[in-house]
């Protein structure tokens, strides 16, 4: 997965989290990557630093970011009132992208798989589907090119 700090034709700023490099590009010419501010497909990447997690589990910084979407005291483990603040307002975010996901796409269930080949080698039209797939599944979509992603589940969806 990698992350783009993104910036609209009106000057939002905002994130996302693509596979890869290819599949933001292929996501953009599609004109499937928004700002979620005012919703114009008019988008450009920004300069971000590229992190790498060493055996430890800790990120470390590659390179020098041009402006820095996490402050170096955010990467450790320890709980502050700031941490949680930022944990919530993740969760929510992810809760937001996973509701929106959920109220737009199709749920196709186990047929997932099968219903995204169809769909990326031309078979069928392409449409916003969800579903199930095993990690093995998931790894031969990708593996042939197909732009998955899971869905994001939180702790507290499980109740």
């Amino acid at each position: 997965m990698i992350r783009y700090s993104l910036r609209c034709e009106r000057g939002h700023a905002f994130e996302s989290w693509f596979q890869s490099s290819a599949a933001y590009e292929s996501q953009e010419k599609r004109k499937l990557v928004s700002c979620p501010s005012c919703g114009s497909v008019k988008v450009e990447r920004g300069i971000m630093a590229p992190q790498i997690v060493s055996k430890k589990g800790r990120e470390v910084a590659v390179a020098e970011p041009a402006a820095s979407p996490v402050p170096a005291e955010m990467t450790t483990t320890e709980s502050t009132p700031l941490l949680m603040s930022q944990e919530r307002e993740l969760r929510a975010k992810l809760k937001e992208l996973r509701d929106h996901i959920v109220k737009n796409a199709d749920n196709v269930g186990e047929r997932f798989p099968n219903e995204a080949r169809k769909m990326h080698y031309g078979d069928i039209e392409h449409r916003p589907i969800y579903g199930e797939a095993s990690p093995e599944e998931a790894r031969s979509l990708i593996d042939e090119g197909v732009e998955v992603s899971p869905l994001p589940v939180l702790p507290d969806d499980r109740n």
